[in-house]
């Protein structure tokens, strides 16, 4: 009795495993296509703003699209960190030639969004610095099918991100 007992068990394992591992497998493997997408997107996206200097509503709407055909969900923060020379300000704490120095000033996503919705282009200037991190929100197959079975990620965490970030080299033009 207890053969037969044991056989069915072993059957049936087995089973669970042909049919399991295959779709695991996949699973990661699209989840690795997706990051390698997402990747090549963000940092091409980030390149584009970085050679002209702007940042469109088009180019914009055109990257969301692009991240939404993955089959996933993102979110997308934007970091533009823009260069407050001040140029012609005097410093107090040191001889009275020096001028003063360069200083960075952050804007995020919601204050770059507000622009880009109001139909007009964010335009940068040779020397700021833009960063782009994008995140899936959504949970994947993968993710899912390693939660059940070995119950590794939590709700918090992401399978697929992608940063990217460089420095302005062209100034974009005030055409609207």
């Amino acid at each position: 009795m207890s053969d037969t007992f044991i056989t069915v068990v072993a059957i049936m394992l087995a089973a669970v495993l042909i049919l399991v591992m295959p779709v695991m497998t996949m699973a990661d493997r699209v989840d690795t296509v997706s990051q390698t997408d997402i990747e090549t997107k963000t940092s091409d996206f980030v390149n584009e703003i970085k050679s002209t200097g702007k940042l469109t509503p088009e180019k914009y709407s055109k990257f969301i699209e692009e991240l939404t055909a993955t089959g996933n969900t993102y979110n997308v923060e934007m970091e533009f960190k823009i260069l407050d020379e001040n140029p012609g300000k005097k410093s107090i704490q040191t001889s009275k030639d020096k001028i003063g120095e360069n200083v960075y000033y952050s804007i995020f996503t919601t204050q770059i969004e507000d622009v880009i919705n109001s139909g007009k282009n964010y335009n940068l200037k040779e020397g700021d610095i833009v960063n782009v991190t994008v995140r899936n929100t959504n949970k994947t197959l993968s993710q899912t099918l390693k939660n059940f079975f070995y119950t590794v990620t939590g709700n918090d965490t992401y399978t697929i991100s992608a940063s990217s970030g460089g420095m302005v080299v062209s100034t974009g033009e005030n055409n609207e």
